[in-house]
């Protein structure tokens, strides 16, 4: 019996069977702000803050309280880049000290339900995921 002819791509054999997925080289930039936003929402302390948003704005301490094991310097970071990517809004109110409210933007708003499927796929699914896990795990010896 004939092999089919064997591919490397990044250390893994591949057969020509498998390399069905074709990329053009102008969808290579595409690729990368489709990786770029993906990283983001699929970041723990990003989802977090999203949803902890969606009943509308709050404060910095607000969120820090409502978000258990952020810190303040990740929260900080996670809506610095929540808002460069358009996802969340600040406001800066004129008051002592400075009063700062943030908030999802249409495009922040317009990521709650997906994500909130995909909490929802992982709550049914835990267990299927956790079995997967202990068979894999058992074999690993």
């Amino acid at each position: 019996m004939e092999t089919a002819p064997q591919v490397a791509q990044e250390g893994t054999l591949l057969s020509d069977r498998n390399t069905d997925v074709t990329l053009e080289v102008h969808d290579a930039p595409q690729c990368t702000a489709v990786n770029d936003i993906l990283a983001r929402v699929g970041d723990k302390w990003s989802v977090r803050v999203v949803m902890a948003l969606t009943d509308g704005s709050q404060r910095f301490n607000q969120l820090r309280r409502e978000i258990p094991g952020i810190s303040q310097r990740m929260l900080t970071r996670t809506l610095r880049g929540l808002e460069r990517d358009g996802l969340v809004s600040r406001a800066v109110t004129p008051s002592v000290p400075p009063r700062v409210d943030y908030a999802l933007t249409e495009l922040g708003r317009s990521l709650c339900d997906p994500v909130a499927r995909l909490g929802n796929w992982a709550i049914a699914n835990i267990a299927k995921v956790e079995a997967a896990r202990a068979v894999y795990d058992g074999g690993q010896d």
